[in-house]
């Protein structure tokens, strides 16, 4: 099996948005034209606004998408937030609260009544407390049962079971929708696809990468010059652009190392232990050897006694009772220095154990690592980057002075090994060997703390590929143009598009480049009164032209669809196609007037 080959872009979505980068111009763009945007329902126009809820940065960037697109925000912002000024110059009508209640919602436009709507038709949920946005959410559902809600979450499983509990929801996770961006920066990869679609995480692309049971065969490369989109069958499998679940562990021949039990007992006795060790052993000999030849003891008896005094077990033996008054002098120095070395030698331990912690001396590096990525930055971002890494088998190192922080039990889970410590210490970095890794992600969440990373990186590897993370736009893109440090990224720039497109109910697509043809994929919801409300699904699809590959029904998705049912009005479709045939199904599906 080969290894994924590092390229240079990829394609990555989150949970309800999309941020396309689509490929160069092509036969196949130039030849289809650009469908409309009607996948989803467009911004409401009867002047009902959108309130959103936070204080941090993503706060900032979502009002800011959010004004931009022309919406009437209203923000709930902690007074204390040092964005609350910049968010009111922004043009959104602000809320300078600490406690969100009901009293205030109903401030803020959620005001159903009567059967009519509220003033305010979606709310965004940005506080990094889930159990915060989970409380206001469900006081907003009872006082609207038709509000559209966006909930940013930080732990995914909670977040899954909130469609149960909110109905009408879009949970979006910051860590899951920029941790991809993060590693395609690290691998430079061009070859795989990551996508939400229909209810899954998802990946497009060779289908010796693609771990099996491969979903669908998107296009097949190997059958002529020119791909064949959406092949209805395929001669050789493994020449294939497939879509699956995941993608193969590769195999490594030089993998990273965690330094286990053998390197933690070197570690924690250290060099002064063994020193104590030396003179006490040297002790015991001396011992042994006066008192078999002095007092006529046999070498076990006078290696027994000898061990007692050192160690300070005490001589029990009625032999010494009856020694010259200058033996029983020098055993009892002999006893208190023992005491004091055995005092030195608990001190030393303790002290290596408590400077060393388990977690540290367990899950270091093992020997000089080459050719891997080091994530700095343990997080909920640095581990779910760690899960990535591992499911595409790239050797990595992970960087972190927090030993509760929960990309270490992800490492640990994972048999990663984690170097405990700060970042921007160059012996820290030098553990993780930076100076032979391939590329370098800083994660953390100090700016000025990735930017220390990332300038000692530079110095140790010059050859390696830096990312950082920054939450100041206007410091990442003055330090990547004066200090050429490599690329930044923000987590809020990356998930504000995607809680915009989901407060406004924007279809999202995915590019998929297959040669210089692309396919398109993405979710389509039938309208009522459509054309294809009654057809059944399998006269939707086309072949070389579009696929449907699963369906919802209610609030499940069906994996695959079957072909004989009809479709209904309010059935979502997620689909794989071209452009032309991705717009004959948006026509089909929309509504008919007159």
């Amino acid at each position: 099996m080969r290894r994924p080959r590092w390229g240079r872009s990829v394609t990555f979505f989150g949970n309800s948005g999309a941020s396309t980068e689509s490929p160069p111009a092509s036969e196949e763009t130039a030849a289809e034209p650009e469908p409309s945007r009607p996948g989803g329902t467009p911004r409401a126009a009867d002047g009902r606004g959108v309130v959103v809820c936070g204080s941090d940065r993503t706060m900032l960037r979502v009002v800011t998408e959010l004004v931009g697109s022309g919406e009437q925000v209203t923000a709930i912002v902690n007074p204390a937030s040092r964005h609350y000024e910049r968010i009111a110059e922004l043009g959104a009508h602000v809320l300078g609260v600490r406690v969100v209640s009901e009293g205030l919602l109903r401030r803020a436009g959620i005001d159903a009544k009567d059967g009519q709507p509220s003033h305010a038709r979606a709310l965004v949920l940005l506080d990094n407390d889930d159990v915060h946005n989970v409380h206001t959410a469900l006081t907003a559902r009872d006082m609207d049962p038709d509000l559209r809600i966006v909930v940013q979450m930080v732990n995914p499983r909670l977040g899954a079971q909130l469609h149960s509990l909110l109905g009408d929801c879009v949970v979006i996770s910051g860590p899951s929708l920029a941790a991809p961006a993060f590693v395609s920066d690290a691998l430079e990869d061009d070859e795989l696809t990551w996508l939400d679609l229909g209810g899954r995480r998802l990946v497009a692309g060779q289908a010796d990468l693609i771990r099996e049971p491969h979903l669908a065969v998107l296009a097949d490369t190997t059958s002529s010059a020119t791909p064949e989109l959406l092949p209805i069958d395929s001669t050789d499998p493994t020449g294939d652009i497939v879509l699956g679940t995941g993608v193969r562990t590769v195999w490594r021949t030089k993998d990273v190392r965690r330094a286990g039990w053998l390197m933690a007992m070197r570690d924690v006795f250290d060099r002064r232990v063994r020193r104590i060790a030396a003179v006490m052993a040297f002790l015991v000999f001396v011992g042994t050897l006066l008192t078999h030849y002095i007092a006529d003891i046999d070498w076990l008896r006078a290696l027994y006694l000898a061990l007692g005094a050192v160690t300070s077990a005490g001589i029990e033996d009625d032999r010494f009772s009856d020694a010259e008054p200058w033996a029983k002098v020098a055993g009892v120095v002999v006893q208190l220095t023992g005491i004091v070395l055995m005092a030195l030698l608990t001190a030393v331990v303790v002290d290596s154990l408590i400077g060393a912690r388990l977690s540290r001396v367990i899950g270091g590096v093992r020997g000089r690592p080459r050719n891997h990525v080091v994530v700095c930055g343990l997080g909920t971002v640095g581990a779910r980057v760690l899960e990535i890494l591992a499911e595409r088998g790239v050797a990595v190192v992970g960087v972190e002075h927090d030993d509760d922080a929960p990309g270490v039990q992800t490492a640990h889970r994972l048999r990663i090994p984690v170097v405990i410590g700060d970042s921007s210490n160059e012996e820290t970095l030098r553990s993780a060997g930076v100076q032979r890794a391939q590329a370098v992600l800083a994660l953390t969440n100090g700016d000025i703390t990735n930017l220390e990373s990332a300038m000692v990186v530079r110095d140790l590897n010059p050859e390696a590929r830096i990312t950082m993370r920054m939450f100041d736009h206007d410091l990442a893109q003055r330090v990547e143009r004066r200090l050429g440090l490599g690329h930044s990224r923000s987590v809020s720039m990356l998930v504000a598009p995607a809680i915009a497109a989901a407060v406004a109910n924007r279809r999202s697509q995915v590019t998929v480049p297959a040669g210089r043809r692309v396919l398109l994929l993405t979710e389509v919801t039938v309208q009522p009164g459509s054309v294809a409300s009654g057809l059944r699904l399998g006269e939707v699809s086309e072949a070389g032209g579009l696929l449907v590959l699963a369906r919802q029904s209610g609030t499940t998705w069906d994996w695959p669809p079957e072909q004989g049912k009809e479709l209904h009005p309010g059935d979502r479709l997620a689909v794989a196609g071209t452009r032309s045939g991705l717009a004959r199904l948006l026509l089909a599906t929309r509504a008919q007037h007159g």
